[in-house]
């Protein structure tokens, strides 16, 4: 479904992101990995075995940082045409408890992080006159609530964002976002037991969501199959809540 396709994809180390990267790779893509985690991105190097792959550390809340490495993507990978913004935290915390450097830091990994991605794409694209898409990691906790209100918070900006984008960058940029339930990530050791219990209690389809499935619909939105969605997000949640 991406053949010929290359896509960025940030927060990729690890969860979800490593699953996009993963299925990226299988439907064809050659896939730029971003992620902090160092060591983690050399295991998922070596764990692909592709040379579809490049991968780069790097911090998304660093504008500078963020700036440099598309300076070197339009020089090596100019013809990049999908930008995947996964890269986020979660610390699992009651907003009584959050210092003010810790709502700071999570802020800044995500929503900063996905407005200077999608910037510095965005800006690329249209100054080449390039189709291309963006998709937006949110979440279930952007729509009806968290925990944790300052992931909250921000699962629900990028919803914002998502709308946004996909006005501004129109007709050569489609811009959607994918909205999971709790996934069974290494992410889901943060969330309270009750909140857990919560979920399942509500949903349709017993089933775990796993990262792969999550991954499995954002292949299907970067791919020419989602031509006509834009400013769409589409909820993964077992039909733990319909809208």
């Amino acid at each position: 479904m991406l053949q010929g396709m290359k896509i960025i994809v940030t927060g990729a180390a690890s969860g979800i992101g490593k699953a996009i990267v993963r299925h990226s790779l299988e439907a064809g893509a050659e896939v730029i990995g971003c992620d902090l985690d160092g060591p983690r991105l050399e295991e998922l190097k070596h764990e692909a075995a592709s040379d579809k792959l490049y991968t780069y550390r790097l911090d998304v809340a660093d504008y500078s940082g963020v700036e440099h490495f598309f300076s070197a993507i339009q020089q090596e990978h100019a013809d990049v045409s999908g930008l995947v913004n996964n890269a986020g935290i979660y610390l699992g915390r009651s907003l009584l408890e959050y210092t003010p450097e810790e709502i700071n830091r999570v802020m800044d990994i995500n929503i900063k992080g996905y407005v200077y991605f999608s910037q510095a794409f965005g800006r690329m694209l249209l100054e080449q006159k390039q189709k291309g898409v963006i998709v937006n990691m949110s979440s279930v906790s952007g729509q009806e609530g968290s925990s944790d209100a300052v992931y909250g918070l921000t699962k629900a900006a990028i919803l914002g964002l998502t709308k946004s984008c996909a006005m501004n960058f129109a007709p050569l940029i489609r811009v959607n976002a994918v909205a999971p339930t709790m996934a069974d990530t290494p992410m889901m050791g943060h969330i309270p037991a009750w909140r857990q219990q919560e979920y399942r209690e509500h949903q349709l389809n017993p089933e775990p969501l796993l990262a792969e499935d999550v991954a499995d619909t954002v292949i299907f939105m970067l791919s020419s199959r989602a031509r006509a969605y834009t400013g769409a997000t589409f909820d993964i949640n077992n039909g733990c809540y319909l809208r």
